[in-house]
């Protein structure tokens, strides 16, 4: 660790943002593979099991199994994206239309710097979140940058010159700003709640999963216990800023071929869904960060008791690791999540989206943040 910080700091922002790179693609890749083999699973048929490399299809027990997992199938998809012929059709605004796919690729890898994927506790019993930036309004920053998605999908629909990609996007840069609201109200309460008077204020994420680490009822409790219509609100929204089905109106081919990015293919196509899968990656983190304990195993068990049942309290190399898979299982399982409800719920008609966004969630929450606004003024009083 010293070592890397007496770099240069151009250097370490260099190798920060090539491990960022390094993780996400072959992470997004691989939940793409996953979404295929999540909806194979809920129609009851195979899903990818016939690619494999040559070289592995005379390996006894081991070459079967990895081929009829599909696991060869992530770098057959990978390749053919690389390597396939790039065209650009004639109608497009050239400049924009290429600009517009690495747009989309900029906020989906920036938002991982500000979210703490584990915790390290040091012999003193002190907990130090393990993050690329430990920004104390961590939360903010998220919002901040992952807002500015949507100005790829309306670059992409604008300079495809073409109606349906127009249209997508005027559906997405409505149904963000609509879903957008709701998203920041639901995460008030807990911020209230944590920021009490007399503390300093903070937006960390780490700072929410401490607060959910504590002993007794209440302080090991997760939100998600104690505010589950705040996590409601959440999960939902995040549907829709994600463009996830049932809320994938950007691109829903049933009326638009393909929404924003139907004049696109190829690797710029690919990275369109790099973006959209690290976005689903990020906000699944904050999600678990927020409501779900973080790294914590489960509710009113922390990660400090974990490490004292396991034996390996004095041991921050062992303990960060642990956090890590915790925290990496929790993410999974929100990314399951969210590939059962997109082969299981219907899509929405746009206005339905609009209405449910406007007239049900924003007034459902607003109520919640009223409720939960008197209730800890008069708990913190």
């Amino acid at each position: 660790m010293d070592v890397f910080l007496n770099l240069p700091v151009l250097v370490q922002v260099a190798l920060k943002g090539l491990a960022v790179i390094c993780v996400m693609f072959p992470i997004a890749g691989a939940c793409s593979m996953a979404e295929r083999k999540v909806s194979a699973w809920i129609q009851s048929r195979p899903g990818p099991n016939r690619t494999i490399l040559p070289v592995f299809r005379w390996v006894p027990v081991v070459g079967p199994f990895l081929q009829k997992l599909g696991a060869f199938q992530l770098a057959a998809d990978g390749l053919k994206f690389l390597f396939k012929e790039e065209i650009v059709p004639g109608q497009v605004n050239r400049l924009y239309f290429i600009l517009a796919p690495v747009i989309a690729m900029i906020p989906a890898l920036s938002t991982v710097t500000f979210v703490p994927f584990g915790a390290s506790i040091d012999h003193a019993g002190r907990v130090f979140p393990l993050m690329l930036a430990n920004v104390d309004v961590g939360l903010l920053a998220v919002f901040a940058v992952a807002s500015l998605g949507i100005y790829s999908i309306i670059l992409a629909g604008w300079a495809s010159n073409s109606k349906y990609p127009f249209l997508g996007a005027m559906r997405a840069s409505a149904q963000l700003v609509s879903y957008e609201l709701s998203l920041t109200l639901s995460v008030l309460p807990v911020f209230l709640w944590i920021n009490a008077p007399g503390t300093a204020g903070t937006m960390s994420l780490a700072k929410a999963v401490e607060f959910q680490s504590q002993a007794g009822f209440w302080g090991g409790a997760w939100f998600i216990i104690t505010m589950p219509v705040s996590a409601l609100v959440f999960i939902i929204a995040l549907f829709a800023e994600t463009n996830r089905q049932p809320f994938d109106m950007p691109e829903s081919e049933s009326d638009l071929v393909g929404g924003f990015h139907t004049e696109y293919g190829a690797f710029k196509w690919a990275l369109f869904f790099v973006a959209e899968y690290s976005n689903m990656i990020v906000g699944s983190g904050v999600f678990v960060l927020l409501f779900l304990g973080g790294w914590n195993p489960i509710p009113w068990v922390s990660l400090a008791t974990l490490a004292g049942w396991l034996g390996i309290a004095g041991h921050p190399v062992l303990v960060g690791a642990i956090s890590i898979l915790i925290f990496i299982g929790k993410i999974l399982a929100m990314l399951f999540f969210f590939m059962w409800v997109r082969w299981t719920v219907p899509r929405f008609r746009y206005d339905q989206v609009m209405e449910i966004g406007w007239k049900k969630l924003l007034p459902l929450a607003i109520a919640n943040l009223v409720v939960y606004a008197i209730g800890i003024a008069l708990i913190q009083k």
